[in-house]
């Protein structure tokens, strides 16, 4: 079998379970915007060491449930849960909110705006957070259009991309790099 497939040639693609939609279908766009965001999340991993390695792997773990749920139109999901696949879990949040009060309680008072590229690893993870406000908001365009989402999904990415934000500052601070504190102009 190849990957090539040409069906969707025409603009339009197959959701999870075969329903087709038109490639600019809002949850295409939201799926999508995971898909990148877990990405990103990847070349952030490649640079980062120990213990954010393994926090970004358990981050990107919990973002294949999540792509993987966003993709399965509202009429197939019982199949989806049915089937067992993977699910984003209050337990995934519940970790992002444990890490979130650890790093702002390392972390010194932020003021100002950022600028990111103190350094590789540091841009990697403001890439990572940008990417997912995007999804964020692919996914809340995707609630207002068809609804049936759980409301787990937005909060995990909000509370995600104020995670990258705070692992971001700790990686310039701790490369010598120029912190989340920049100069107000």
């Amino acid at each position: 079998m190849t990957i090539s497939t040409r069906t969707g040639d025409g603009g339009s693609t197959a959701l999870m379970y075969g329903r087709r939609v038109p490639k600019d279908h809002p949850r295409v766009d939201a799926y999508g915007s995971v898909d990148e965001l877990n990405a990103s999340l990847g070349l952030a991993r490649a640079m980062a060491k120990p213990p954010e390695k393994g926090l970004l792997e358990k981050i990107q773990g919990a973002l294949v449930g999540l792509m993987g749920e966003l993709a399965v139109a509202p009429e197939d999901l019982h199949r989806y849960e049915s089937d067992g696949y993977a699910r984003l879990r209050e337990e995934d949040l519940a970790l992002l909110d444990r890490k979130i009060e650890q790093m702002e309680k390392a972390a010194p008072k932020a003021s100002g705006w950022s600028t990111p590229g103190g350094s590789t690893a540091g841009a990697a993870l403001d890439l990572a957070r940008t990417v997912c406000r995007r999804a964020e908001r692919e996914v809340w365009r995707l609630e207002k259009a068809q609804g049936n989402i759980r409301s787990l999904i937005p909060r995990y990415l909000n509370r995600l991309s104020d995670c990258l934000w705070l692992m971001e500052r700790a990686t310039e601070a701790g490369k010598g790099g120029r912190s989340a504190q920049k100069k107000k102009r």
